[in-house]
């Protein structure tokens, strides 16, 4: 196991924060769905999640804290694929209407507490980028839910927490965020202002990237989150999986198989 090199700490993210002006929260968000509609970093756990939907009897996903979208407008056509029947219900504490989605997409447009997920929501749950926003009673208690009602559960973070990087996001993020932003549309001119002339959107960003990291659940982390959470035969399984030199840290719950 992998030395701790860092601390985990509970920061706050600007993109928590109900008091964030809405025209910040747009050019975050907006920068963060075309970074992964471009970079397409999830594409690689296709096969993963049609695995576990095989496993698990089912073609649904419940992807939780869904913000706008996640990677699900390049995801979900890599995975079906692989699996054609698979369909995906995005969901969110503060659902966002999200465009463009691809087919067998929706977005449920009441809220979804994750400790408390709504009993006609059967299916695969997942988060990705999320977990970490979670202190860790309420990650663990996020996770127990889905042990107790014995559905399958799958979590992935691309950030780290770890020294080299914390410091490669330093030097990279401002950077990424201005070669990034002619790609987002539509223009606009409170856009530019705000990431090239009065650099607040990207400066939010970095701070946000650099706090995801510190608050990142490493592989033994996730093992104490889910100690004792292997009731009834469920069972938990945590790895990094490595594809296009990008590094993705799972969590993966799965309840004991039926006859």
């Amino acid at each position: 196991m992998a030395m701790r090199l860092l601390p985990r700490l509970q920061l706050f993210e600007f993109l928590d924060q109900p008091w964030l002006p809405a025209l910040l929260r747009r050019g975050e968000v907006d920068y963060l769905r075309v970074v992964l509609d471009r970079v397409r970093p999830y594409d690689s756990v296709a096969p993963q999640l049609a695995e576990l939907l095989r496993m698990s009897g089912t073609d649904r996903v419940v992807d939780l804290c869904s913000g706008a979208g996640g990677p699900w407008r390049t995801l979900l056509p890599v995975l079906r694929k692989m699996h054609p029947d698979a369909e995906v219900v995005l969901t969110d504490l503060h659902p966002t209407p999200v465009p463009e989605l691809p087919a067998g997409a929706q977005y449920r447009d009441t809220p979804v507490d994750v400790t408390r997920v709504p009993e006609e929501l059967t299916g695969l749950r997942t988060l990705f980028e999320a977990l970490h926003h979670f202190p860790p009673k309420q990650a663990r208690a996020l996770l127990a839910d889905a042990a107790t009602r014995g559905v399958p559960i799958a979590a992935f973070e691309l950030t780290q927490r770890s020294l080299p990087y914390v410091l490669l996001q330093l030097l990279l993020i401002v950077p990424l965020v201005w070669g990034f932003t002619p790609l987002i549309r539509p223009r606009s001119g409170w856009r530019l202002l705000l990431t090239y002339l009065v650099p607040i959107i990207p400066l939010l960003i970095l701070w946000d990237g650099v706090v995801s990291s510190l608050r990142t659940y490493a592989p033994e982390d996730l093992e104490e989150l889910t100690e004792g959470l292997d009731t009834d035969g469920y069972r938990w399984h945590n790895g990094v999986h490595r594809a296009q030199g990008m590094t993705i840290t799972y969590l993966i719950g799965l309840p004991r198989r039926r006859p």
